[in-house]
């Protein structure tokens, strides 16, 4: 019988052998993870009652829509929130996020994001890049950030920027974006929330994308008062092909609500046509392709340092998102492993990706990302700026077997 690595060389084979080996009792531990939060979404759809019906959709101006309100009382049930507003709507995470800041400040608000200068797409949004026209700062939204000292907010600096400011909203970016940053652990939240509620009493808004489901406890459940992410990130477990999330308080959702529709409209119109079904069953799906993407983020991590690469995290470092970073410093290597990550997808294999301009982006982008949904980073994808040193953002993987696969051969392909 032909193996999956048949054609691999003895070293490879024996390097992969002891990538499983290492990585063994941390997959382990991510099972009992996704057990825990397979349970806490299980019970949210029987606390709601979901039922056929709930799965149907509405048309038009989507009035009296009843599986609409479920799914979002799940959302705020799985969230631990007071409100929820889940729609296909979104066209992306940057939309969704954007919609809840142009929300909840207003003209002579200042945001303040402690956890350093916020992801590319985002800077566009208040205004710090491209041309500004609609941003935040020409509405006279004042902006300001704090750098982190290595993986830690300078708490310092925090609190004196409150004092001189004052910020109606202060932020805070879960995923490390396209810094070299570690990501943000919810323990890691909860301290900064605490520390920032010493001194403030401004609205505390995470920025969650990617870290649905990665840990067993949410930013919302440590004090966030608002919240938002992507449905074709982690909550739409590979099946939502469009949409996003925003829960948290509900005068702030319902803030949010007015600037997604209208004001006297809201979260009570919004057809959801036919995306009902796979909004649904895709957040039901979410805890258990979460952590596939997880364990491919570990076998990531294990291979390429044994292989000599700097990554980021190490292979048993605490996960809290989707992210692995593999440093390449070489930008024809960094783009090689684009093209190769490309050809062992399953949608668009015979694509070979190159740097391009992006919308959103200050330099030029390489992105891998044979998928199913379009631009859909739970998804096995990978993508980065082409600037030093060079390293290449890997996301997703609807299964931990394909990731495996894709990245086994990469190696292959790269060292052997």
């Amino acid at each position: 019988m032909t193996k999956w690595n048949a054609a691999f060389p003895d070293k490879l084979k024996k390097v992969i052998q002891e990538v499983d080996q290492q990585i063994a009792p941390k997959l382990a531990e991510i099972d009992e993870q996704v057990l825990d939060n397979q349970n806490k979404v299980l019970a949210a759809f029987r606390e709601e009652n979901i039922d056929e019906s709930s799965l149907l959709g509405t048309t038009g101006y989507g009035d009296d829509d009843r599986g609409r309100d479920q799914l979002e009382a799940v959302y705020a049930d799985v969230f631990k929130t007071e409100a929820a507003l889940v729609r296909p709507q979104f066209v992306s995470g940057t939309h969704t996020l954007a919609t809840a800041l142009f929300g909840i400040l207003r003209p002579g608000d200042n945001l303040l994001y402690v956890t350093g200068e916020p992801y590319d797409t985002m800077q566009e949004v208040i205004g710090i890049a491209g041309n500004k026209r609609g941003s935040l700062i020409d509405y006279q939204v004042g902006f300001d950030s704090v750098k982190m000292d290595g993986d830690k907010v300078d708490f310092d600096l925090v609190k004196q920027k409150i004092k001189e400011q004052n910020p109606k909203v202060i932020a805070i970016q879960r995923s490390r974006g396209y810094s070299t940053r570690k990501s943000l652990t919810v323990k890691e939240i909860a301290e900064i929330i605490k520390e920032v509620k010493t001194v403030s009493d401004a609205i505390i808004f995470v920025d969650n994308c990617y870290g649905e489901f990665s840990e067993t406890v949410e930013p919302t459940e440590v004090g966030a008062d608002l919240m938002a992410g992507s449905l074709i990130k982690n909550a739409g477990g590979g099946l939502a092909k469009v949409g996003g999330y925003i829960v948290g308080k509900k005068d702030l959702v319902e803030l949010a609500s007015y600037r997604l529709t209208a004001p006297g409209i809201g979260a009570s119109e919004g057809a959801t046509i036919d995306r009902q079904s796979e909004m649904f069953q895709g957040f039901f799906l979410a805890p258990r392709v979460t952590g596939n993407a997880i364990k491919g983020a570990v076998f990531e991590a294990a291979i390429f340092e044994k292989l000599g690469l700097n990554v980021s995290p190490k292979w048993n470092d605490d996960r809290t998102d989707l992210i692995q970073t593999i440093e390449f410093n070489d930008p024809d290597k960094m783009v090689h492993f684009a093209k190769l990550v490309q050809q062992f997808s399953p949608i668009d294999s015979n694509v070979s990706p190159e740097p391009s301009a992006m919308s959103g982006y200050e330099d030029q982008v390489v992105m891998a990302a044979g998928t199913f949904v379009s631009g859909a980073s739970i998804e096995f994808s990978a993508d980065g700026p082409m600037r030093p040193p060079y390293i290449i953002y890997i996301q997703g993987g609807l299964t931990y077997e394909h990731v495996k696969i894709a990245i086994s051969n990469a190696c292959k392909e790269l060292f052997f």
